[in-house]
């Protein structure tokens, strides 16, 4: 039992526990919140915004579509009763100096000055020319096109860094805390990250997607490791494929027959986010709605409804307790570096002093 307590970070990870859907929470809770999303213009970045602003909440989208995100404001704006407003502003998510000017605009237009969450959503699919062979049996090698990888990988870090300048600065909130009460608590610091099934798994012909959203669940998980000490909370989502114009005519083709997820779960379990302070450094997949019941060694089985024990499901929670139940590979090669270090003992340590001081002189590189 020590040796598993020496292996777990649980006490030193500030993370809530693990998410039960079957738990309500009530999307008032976004009333009066500052949100900023990118990629807001359509989608479900787009059901996001409808809904919470029906909600209370004012919130920035920022999209490169400038049509599209400005039609999307002004219809929203003419159904909103309350005194929130959503507001656009052009923003292309591969260019650092056009994020530094959205977050700047989005606090000139908050109520009360500052963020309350960020939602890093903006990201692209489609065409990967990465293995496209009429390329790679080209003369010479053609340069590569990176904008899914510019739009999904490096858009979101750039939103990332921008989110942990501006949030822990938002007047009014306090650090993060597993006893938030998230029917008063409206100023907040709230990073959520938008990843997919494809963070989790690979999608055949498309590597480059695959890269850039296992970068954000990597992203994810080492951020919520120190999210704390600066008082934000991170949370993500990772929807499956989801029935919106993003999913290709050839994707539809080859998932017929299956079922693709509804913008309606990916909205609620987004809003279960943003409205719920208490949730920090936790992820959510999305996927069709499914009548399951979970069985003793937590994997789930699909059951008919009306099943004792079932329950309707769209979310499930991936991770869900990867710092108590560390993975065998993690735990076996931890151990293995914990005895060699050991084995070499204080000489050991010493020697690498040594070593590293040399290095820094230059001496025997």
């Amino acid at each position: 039992m020590d040796t598993y307590k020496a292996q777990s970070m649980v006490s030193t990870i500030r993370q809530s526990p693990p998410i039960d859907i079957t738990v309500p929470y009530d999307a008032a809770w976004v009333h009066g919140k500052v949100i900023l999303i990118t990629g807001g213009a359509s989608g479900f970045g787009a059901a996001f915004v409808r809904h919470w602003a029906k909600h209370g909440a004012t919130v920035i989208v920022g999209d490169i579509n400038v049509a599209k995100g400005d039609a999307l404001c002004r219809e929203i704006n003419k159904e909103l009763t309350a005194s929130n407003q959503v507001h656009f502003v052009h923003c292309d998510v591969t260019n650092w100096q056009s994020q530094v000017n959205l977050f700047k605009e989005a606090v000139k237009l908050s109520p009360h000055g500052g963020i309350d969450t960020v939602v890093a959503n903006a990201g692209i699919a489609g065409y990967d020319p990465l293995q496209d062979p009429k390329k790679l049996d080209a003369a010479e090698p053609p340069a590569p096109d990176f904008k899914i990888m510019d739009v999904n990988c490096t858009g979101v870090l750039y939103t990332t860094h921008l989110a942990y300048f501006y949030l822990p600065k938002n007047p009014g909130s306090s650090p993060c805390g597993l006893d938030s009460n998230p029917a008063t608590r409206t100023r907040d610091r709230h990073l959520l990250l938008l990843g997919s099934i494809a963070s989790l798994a690979p999608i055949a012909i498309q590597p480059q997607y695959g890269a850039a959203k296992h970068a954000v669940l990597g992203l994810f998980r080492s951020l919520r490791c120190s999210s704390s000490l600066q008082g934000v909370r991170v949370n993500l989502i990772c929807p499956y494929f989801i029935d919106t114009p993003i999913v290709t005519t050839g994707a539809r083709f080859v998932l017929a027959g299956g079922a693709m997820g509804k913008v309606e779960d990916v909205v609620d379990a987004g809003t279960r986010f943003v409205a719920d302070s208490r949730i920090l450094g936790r992820s959510l997949v999305i996927g069709p709605k499914m009548h399951v019941r979970q069985k003793d060694n937590g994997e789930w089985d699909l059951v008919t409804p009306g099943t004792a024990g079932s329950i309707e499901a769209a979310c499930f929670e991936p991770y869900a307790d990867d710092w108590e139940d560390v993975d065998a590979f993690d735990r076996n090669i931890v151990k293995l570096l914990n005895l060699v270090q050991t084995g070499r003992g204080w000489v050991g340590w010493a020697q690498d002093m040594v070593k590293a001081v040399f290095y820094g002189l230059g001496i025997g590189r």
